[in-house]
């Protein structure tokens, strides 16, 4: 089932929420890049924060996936 919604996802429908919800709100930096740096620096312990992180960061994994998928099905 989840593979069957994955097919459907196109490339450009991927980018177009990663651009919008990957990087939502825009100010005063991108909420995903916030996170990251939580989690870089060890501060990413509030349930609240690891769910914003996923929320941030699924689209940006599936954009991922998709692009891996084009460029295996080319070689």
């Amino acid at each position: 089932m989840l593979r069957r919604l994955y097919d459907r996802i196109g490339l450009f429908e991927a980018a177009i929420v990663a651009l919008t919800l990957g990087l939502a709100p825009f100010t005063p930096e991108p909420h995903v890049w916030q996170k990251l740096k939580m989690l870089a620096a060890g501060a990413l312990t509030r349930p609240i924060d690891i769910f914003d992180l996923l929320m941030h960061g699924l689209p940006w994994l599936l954009l991922g996936a998709k692009i891996w998928d084009r460029l295996r099905a080319r070689a």
